[in-house]
């Protein structure tokens, strides 16, 4: 009985001390905390032995991809060689993305050699330079002054790109992959011999003059590796800009009357 009054008592007297604003608990006696002794500190872990480490090698310098290409064109004898020197390849990237590798079209003993920029989504598909509608436009232009890409000698059409392989969605050639692969142009019309050569568009100016602007530059001759050079306007933009067809037929005068 005492000890459930005392009890009772114990628990009133608390609750009347939490009524009067008591929220911390604390001891009788005041303690002296700066009398406590000095927290030791944690004990380290046990440590692995410790090794020497090895010294960081420098990265390998990248490889002259212009020079490879170089040494490997000079080295071809014949566009057969050439042509396979190129399809093994492996430095430039738009190789992996390409369904096809567009080497050339027409007979190599054709006097007029046409140089593009790159492949597009039908030549990728067919292997073969300008085949789609800008290509089936080159033909009819080409045709007016008597040429012909299924023709030998002096009524053929000789027709290259300066990239090989299709860029991704026909985006315009980086200056790095017409760099990379002039080497193999400049070889594949040394190997042809062309009598005239047909710079079409700006990259294929750029790749093989080292400028571009072919507003000013067409119905004017250039020379490529000692031979007559006509920049002219890519018949994907005559496409888009058919006022620009008689600047086109003017320089395919130009042309006709060169080969005379």
């Amino acid at each position: 009985m005492t000890e459930s009054l005392e009890y009772w008592d114990a628990l009133a007297a608390l609750e009347w001390q939490v009524e009067l604003g008591v929220d911390e608990a604390i001891l009788d006696v005041p303690v002296d905390r700066f009398d406590l002794p000095a927290p030791q500190p944690a004990p380290k872990p046990a440590s692995a032995p410790v090794t020497q480490a090895a010294p960081v090698q420098p990265a390998a310098p990248a490889a002259d991809t212009v020079a490879i290409a170089r040494q490997l064109a000079e080295s071809a004898g014949s566009l057969d060689v050439l042509r396979a020197t190129m399809e093994g390849f492996e430095h430039c990237d738009l190789k992996r993305g390409a369904r096809n590798f567009v080497f050339c079209d027409g007979h190599p003993t054709a006097r007029v050699m046409v140089i593009g920029e790159a492949p597009g989504r039908e030549e990728d598909q067919q292997g073969k330079p300008f085949v789609g509608r800008a290509g089936q436009l080159l033909d009819k232009m080409f045709a007016a002054i008597g040429l012909d890409r299924r023709a030998e000698g002096a009524g053929g059409l000789y027709i290259t790109n300066m990239l090989p392989w299709r860029p991704p969605q026909n985006r315009d050639p980086k200056p790095e992959e017409l760099a990379m692969m002039q080497p193999f142009t400049r070889r594949h019309v040394e190997l042809a011999e062309p009598d005239v050569v047909v710079l079409m568009g700006n990259h294929a100016c750029a790749g093989l003059l080292g400028r571009k602007g072919i507003t000013r530059m067409r119905g004017t001759w250039e020379d490529v590796l000692g031979k007559p050079a006509m920049p002219m306007f890519h018949p994907a933009y005559l496409l888009r800009n058919p006022a620009a067809k008689r600047d086109a037929w003017a320089d395919l005068l130009e042309i006709k009357a060169r080969l005379t």
